[in-house]
């Protein structure tokens, strides 16, 4: 059995305070009990770390925090992995997720230490010789911007080193501009995998369903690439080049919390990667992953018997 391909992944984490639900947004000046809060390690680049780790899998990490208790606390919560990340001179960032009774989410974050995060800091922190093969999961682009302003350079120098790219983007907070899509469209030309959800998808191939997106975004993209769309409850698609479009259903499942579950996505699939497995099969594992995550508390990330990863 061959040994699995390097992962690593390099983005924003961050303190996630989660709570809810939160029916119609209140009146200014009142106070609402909610029935849950969770204060956890969290953020893009965070939530993927925690489900490899989840999986006994072996990874890399380069994010950064801010100072203070908070600082203190992510850094505890990726030992040893954190162990080479900067301590911003300022506030660690905090996120405080709104869930609502439809499962949808609101999101309110402070700017903190995420925007100083550098491509510099990122090219010391990886061991590119030992991620060889691999693939490296750039994710929180427009939450890191100083990172963001250089990714053409940390592109070019992971394909120098035989590192493929995933790419998760986020959702930029100011929405799509033209500026902005002419921005990533320049980045695609160094992505291996696109890993986008729905709305994602759309803003970025001028408004294509999930099924046709793929078509129009892999001629932006290497030989051999791969574009997957997460459709939440309804499952992910994938085409790669040349290849026809597939199709993952998601299991049923009560939803709990899905704060997350695009990032426990991209976990599992790129696990599946690691492993070898075909494309499809690296969809199944990373529907299961995420519908799993998002219908359990305490969260888990496989389901009751299934081998991790």
């Amino acid at each position: 059995m061959t040994s699995p391909r390097p992962l690593a992944v390099v983005g924003n984490v961050n303190v996630d305070l989660i709570m809810g639900p939160v029916p119609p947004w209140p009146a200014p000046g009142t106070e609402m009990i909610v029935d849950h809060s969770d204060l956890r390690l969290g953020g893009a680049a965070g939530n993927v770390a925690l489900a490899w780790q989840a999986f006994g899998r072996a990874f890399q990490i380069a994010s950064n925090t801010g100072s203070g208790p908070f600082g203190d606390w992510l850094r505890q919560g990726f030992a040893p992995q954190s162990a080479r990340w900067p301590i911003a001179d300022t506030e660690t960032t905090l996120s405080v997720g709104l869930t609502h009774p439809d499962s949808e989410r609101t999101f309110f974050t402070s700017r903190g230490h995420l925007d100083q995060l550098t491509w510099p800091q990122v090219r010391d922190m990886l061991d590119w010789p030992r991620l060889a093969g691999g693939m490296l999961l750039v994710c929180g682009s427009f939450v890191c911007e100083a990172l963001a302003r250089e990714h053409e350079a940390l592109f070019a120098h992971a394909r120098a080193h035989r590192v493929s790219i995933a790419l998760d983007t986020g959702w930029p907070a100011d929405g799509w501009s033209a500026e902005i899509l002419r921005q990533v469209q320049g980045w695609l030309r160094y992505c291996d995998c696109l890993l986008l959800n729905e709305a994602e998808t759309r803003a970025l191939s001028g408004g294509l369903s999930p099924d046709l997106a793929p078509a129009s975004l892999l001629p932006l993209m290497p030989e051999r690439a791969v574009v997957v769309v997460k459709c939440g409850p309804d499952g992910a698609v994938a085409r790669a080049t040349g290849g026809p479009l597939l199709t993952m259903p998601a299991p049923r499942v009560t939803a709990l919390d899905t704060i997350g579950a695009g990032d426990i996505f991209n976990a599992g699939f790129l696990a599946g990667w690691s492993d070898g497995l075909p494309l499809k099969a690296c969809l199944d594992r990373g529907v299961r992953c995420a519908s799993t995550a998002v219908s359990t508390a305490p969260r888990r990330y496989t389901a009751a018997g299934e081998l991790p990863g």
